[in-house]
């Protein structure tokens, strides 16, 4: 399918009261799918195609029959939630190393993005064809997950910025990632895109004492990484119609039910509310490694929503309702409660691999957030 495909009429626009951040457990078919694709070389792409297919339909009525006022593709045919996007950039390129990224107890599968030449969006980007795809497949809004600007920094080493505009100067190398989301933003547009989620978890990575030493041993401040990583969001989406909503997911790694950072929110939280532009916020609060609800206060009275990530995706226990209500009414004293929401606290499978939770744990996250969303609001879309 080539043609754009724009949300059906009729169907409730964002923001919502109810909404997940995207990536689901991808089933065995898929997996059996992409080893005997990638590893045995015994299918070819359609096939490969065909079942991820099958596989993203099955997905997205389970996300309707839930009660869910908008649904994704779950991801379901990424390998990790942003080198698949990054890869495909001109100009970038994934290399296969030895050593992976440590997370809390467990390593990464060694994938390294690397920038080779001057970046740009590509105008076949595959992913444009992943969302006409899930919004051909819903009745509701479709919704589709990028990594935001930021990761094409944070996640690329110094000795892996070839060119040496970008080396000499990171202020070029901003610029430049700045101007090619903002032709993704307008390329998700024109495919029919309304609600284009862009994730910039290392806003959260920031406020990890950790990651703040690593990035000043480096050479970095890391607050000023915080407000160019701002600016550069807020780059991308400045000349957005005004009929497109822009999200955005921040957490602490997300990897086989593991994390790889930890601190509040504070560091970063003016530049997340008032810097970026952003109309809604997905922010993990699963655990106390999210710090308070303190910096909430810095959300600016309006339009914007917060939909803090009560419920965890990195465990198969179910949160209590009337848990989760009092968590809110915390919550309402730092916001405005109308401008806040529930969603899960991340994804349920930022790589291929998945938390560790099953299917029915997921179906019964996605069901408590819908629950959450009609005793706190009265519905999803309210």
């Amino acid at each position: 399918m080539t043609a754009a495909t724009e949300p059906k009429a009729g169907i409730a626009r964002p923001p919502y009261r109810a909404d997940h951040v995207g990536s689901l457990l991808r089933p065995q078919s898929v997996k059996d799918a992409r080893k005997r694709f990638y590893e045995d070389k015994a299918i070819d792409a359609e096939e490969l195609a065909a079942v991820e297919d099958e596989a993203i339909r099955a997905v997205v009525k389970a996300q309707e029959n839930a009660g869910l006022p908008v649904v994704t593709d779950g991801e379901i045919r990424r390998s990790f939630w942003h080198y698949d996007f990054m890869g495909e950039l001109s100009g970038f390129d994934l290399e296969e190393r030895d050593e992976g990224v440590q997370f809390h107890g467990v390593k990464l599968r060694p994938i390294y993005p690397t920038i080779k030449e001057k970046l740009d969006f590509p105008s076949d980007h595959p992913m444009l064809e992943h969302y006409r795809f899930v919004a051909s497949a819903t009745n509701v809004m479709p919704k589709i997950s990028i990594p935001g600007p930021s990761c094409c920094h944070f996640r690329v080493a110094k000795a892996d910025i070839h060119p040496k505009e970008y080396r000499d100067d990171v202020e070029v190398l901003f610029a430049d990632l700045a101007t090619t989301y903002a032709k993704a933003v307008k390329a998700f547009y024109d495919a029919g895109c309304r609600y284009l989620q862009m994730d910039d978890i290392f806003f959260a990575y920031l406020c990890d004492p950790k990651h703040r030493a690593a990035k000043q041993a480096e050479g970095d401040d890391p607050d000023w990484l915080i407000d160019r990583y701002a600016w550069m969001m807020h780059e991308a989406i400045k000349d957005r119609p005004s009929d497109m909503v822009i999200g955005m997911h921040m957490c602490r790694g997300n990897f086989a039910s593991t994390h790889a950072a930890e601190g509040a929110y504070d560091p970063a939280a003016d530049a997340i509310f008032n810097k970026t532009g952003v109309d809604v916020f997905f922010m993990e609060y699963d655990t106390e490694r999210a710090g308070g609800l303190e910096p909430l206060r810095l959300l600016a009275k309006g339009k914007q929503r917060v939909m803090p990530g009560f419920i965890t995706t990195k465990t198969g226990d179910l949160e209590d309702l009337d848990d989760l209500k009092r968590k809110f009414d915390e919550a309402s004293k730092f916001a405005d409660i109308d401008q806040l929401g529930i969603a899960p606290q991340c994804g349920f499978a930022s790589t291929e691999e998945g938390n560790k939770v099953t299917e029915d744990d997921q179906k019964r996250k996605l069901d408590l957030v819908v629950r959450t969303a009609e005793a706190v609001w009265g519905g999803v879309d309210k």
